[in-house]
């Protein structure tokens, strides 16, 4: 009987489908046949941040403590001068330590400072361009790479003047650079709008299905039209609880739309004579 019950409700969803003109299949035969071409226009756009950092971290009564690591980052080209938008969280996980730790018992007055001693991004033919963190917004973890010299030829790059608005339940498409597992092969992935924030910023809210979408990641309508970037939204938490509990509520990958991007972007000091 729940067999039998299944089909039935499997077939009026079909059927409610194709009432509407949209046959089940139609969608996912749209995306393959889309998808890739935005790949292919797009991908020289989405590059790999190479970063060397220094993070100090300290705790009242416990002293400080250095360390150096090496970290990679998807980032993705917004201008022709290479100037090349990532997450924050990517280069300073201050921010994300703060949302977790705030209200924790124990961990009052624990700091975090990150300093990068060199950065490069890494193109798709594997050239390594020297680079630098030339600006930072923590409220929309903005952070802004470009490189050292003024390039002598453009970059590939994602026009965010003219972007896409999608709606909830909306599909879009996703690129992203894989690491050297992978031998930092471009991907697409699908992700789904499940909510539309409006105040006191727009921001698109994607579902939570596993995909190789990485923070710095661009999207892209249907159409190819670009919508904005995958981040990290951040607030700070006043109740207590565990470490945990911090990150599952204060904790966000949202999708930024290019307008407050390219705002943001208008900021970036000139280049160096």
């Amino acid at each position: 009987m729940m067999l039998f019950q299944a089909i039935r409700r499997r077939a009026a969803l079909v059927v409610a489908l194709c009432m509407v003109g949209v046959a089940p299949w139609a969608v996912s035969d749209e995306i393959s046949e889309k998808g890739p071409a935005i790949l292919e226009k797009n991908k020289d756009a989405v590059v790999t941040i190479m970063l060397v950092l220094n993070q100090k971290m300290s705790m009242p009564g416990r002293g400080s403590q250095d360390s150096e690591s090496q970290s990679e980052a998807t980032g993705t080209v917004i201008n022709a001068d290479g100037l090349t938008l990532i997450s924050l969280s990517t280069v300073d996980s201050s921010a994300i330590m703060d949302a977790m730790m705030a209200g924790s018992p124990g961990m009052s007055g624990m700091t975090m400072e990150t300093d990068v001693i060199s950065a490069k991004i890494l193109l798709s033919d594997d050239t390594e361009v020297p680079a630098e963190v030339v600006l930072r917004d923590k409220d929309l973890d903005f952070a802004f790479v470009r490189p050292i010299k003024k390039p002598t030829s453009p970059f590939t790059f994602v026009d965010m003047s003219d972007t896409g608005e999608p709606g909830i339940l909306d599909q879009v498409i996703s690129l992203n650079r894989m690491g050297r597992v992978a031998r930092r092969v471009h991907s697409a992935s699908v992700e789904r709008i499940d909510a539309v924030v409006k105040r006191p910023r727009t921001f698109y809210v994607p579902g939570k299905d596993p995909t190789n979408t990485n923070m710095g990641s661009p999207a892209f309508m249907l159409d190819g039209q670009p919508i904005g970037v995958f981040l990290m939204r951040v607030i700070k938490s006043t109740g207590g609880g565990s470490p945990f509990s911090g990150a599952q509520d204060n904790l966000m990958t949202v999708l930024v739309p290019g307008a407050d991007i390219l705002d943001a972007a208008s900021q970036a000091p000139p280049f160096k004579e």
